[in-house]
């Protein structure tokens, strides 16, 4: 038996997270970035490839909708596969086709090479999610899930408005260099760190048809799909959206997407002390609710100090909204949690791809100022969902 000496000595370290956790923490993070850059560097992109901004937003439509389905089919393909050689593979796919995206001097080669490279956030991020509770003991997996997570919050206050400032100061190949940068330095710390035989158990094929048969789970799924593509319809076009319509400069541009981003972990914070209170359903309804605040006032902003008030409903619901929507979805169906948030993570890149080409198409169709109605509209349609979802699983 351990003396009470011992005892004590060794509580903190009870208490304390791996060391292992923080590389996958930073590979979220990376992940993240990558994923953000193009919006955040979309002017110089459209400026370089001499391509229109509706033609450059398929980078982000045909990445997204390549997530949403890459996420539950590659689940399945790396099942059995040893984590610790999957996560740094991952990340070291990430940085190569990066790389490779930098080579392109056209669009049509830029496409296909940056829909490949997203086949690594398809499998980062819900592996090392899925690798976490074999890593920790089980009174800390929900802190340590959180904590690795944390990483893409981080992404949205310095990823993003860094790739943004690089990308329109530098050139987009520039920002594209320092994804794959970072991809490399994680590729080679997750192989350091991560153990050896870390090989989580495969969702059986009767948990995803539990997952489909449930109308509650698809329902709340169905939100998540509804809010991103309201937000996105505006969010991927951002950066040209501002450049057109006030003559923001590129450092302002990175500076908004940091002060979007930092009002998103605030968001975030208040959300994990908050939930429990409120509840999530409830939760989730004032997130939507602020964001759709941001895009009914949304023509107000005329100028920059405008645009920074109007924009922090929006940024303090973006992140906090999924957040929330794990946790409703596992507390609809405790069982079937891993099924579920893998397919709400789909839902999230679905309507990304939907809102980015839809916002597409409007601007094609010289409608860029109408793109906050659309996505205000949407919205609503997902707070009507909610409020369903809510309704059907009381009454289940």
């Amino acid at each position: 038996m351990l003396s009470q000496a011992q005892a004590v000595a060794a509580a903190p370290q009870a208490e304390r997270l791996p060391a292992v956790l923080w590389p996958l923490l930073f590979g979220n993070f990376v992940i993240g970035s990558g994923v953000m850059v193009v919006p955040g560097a979309l002017n110089d992109i459209q400026a370089n490839l001499d391509i229109s901004i509706a033609t450059a937003g398929q980078l982000i439509s045909a990445g997204a909708l390549l997530m949403c389905l890459g996420a539950p089919l590659f689940a399945a393909f790396v099942a059995g596969w040893d984590r610790r050689r999957l996560l740094a593979l991952s990340m070291a796919w990430y940085g190569i086709f990066h790389l490779a995206c930098i080579a392109a001097t056209s669009f049509a080669a830029l496409l296909p090479l940056r829909v490949v490279a997203l086949i690594a956030p398809a499998i980062f991020t819900p592996q090392a999610a899925a690798c976490v509770g074999l890593l920790v003991p089980p009174e800390q997996r929900g802190k340590a899930i959180t904590f690795v997570f944390l990483g893409w919050s981080v992404a949205s206050v310095l990823g993003l408005p860094i790739a943004a400032y690089v990308g329109e100061t530098l050139g987009w190949r520039s920002a594209f260099s320092l994804v794959a940068l970072m991809s490399f330095v994680s590729a080679l710390w997750v192989w350091r760190s991560m153990p050896d035989g870390v090989k989580p158990p495969a969702l059986s094929l009767g948990a995803w048809k539990e997952t489909f048969r449930s109308g509650a789970l698809m329902l709340t799924v169905l939100v998540t799909v509804l809010y991103a593509a309201g937000q996105f319809v505006l969010f991927s076009y951002m950066a040209p959206y501002y450049k057109a319509k006030i003559g923001m400069t590129p450092g302002q541009i990175g500076l908004l997407f940091m002060w979007f981003g930092a009002f998103g972990f605030i968001g975030n914070v208040l959300m994990t002390r908050h939930i429990d209170r409120l509840g999530a359903p409830r939760a989730i309804m004032i997130a939507i609710a602020g964001m759709a605040a941001s895009l009914l006032l949304w023509p107000l902003g005329t100028t920059i100090a405008l645009v920074a008030l109007i924009i922090i409903p929006w940024a303090l619901g973006c992140f906090s909204s999924n957040s929330a929507q794990q946790a409703r979805l596992v507390g609809i169906a405790p069982p079937l949690a891993s099924a579920s948030i893998s397919l709400n993570s789909s839902a999230m890149y679905a309507g990304q791809a939907i809102g980015a080409a839809a916002g597409g198409w409007m601007i094609a169709q010289g409608r860029m100022d109408s793109l906050h109605w659309v996505g205000f509209v949407i919205l609503l349609a997902s707070m009507a969902v909610s409020w369903w979802a809510t309704t059907f699983s009381h009454g289940r």
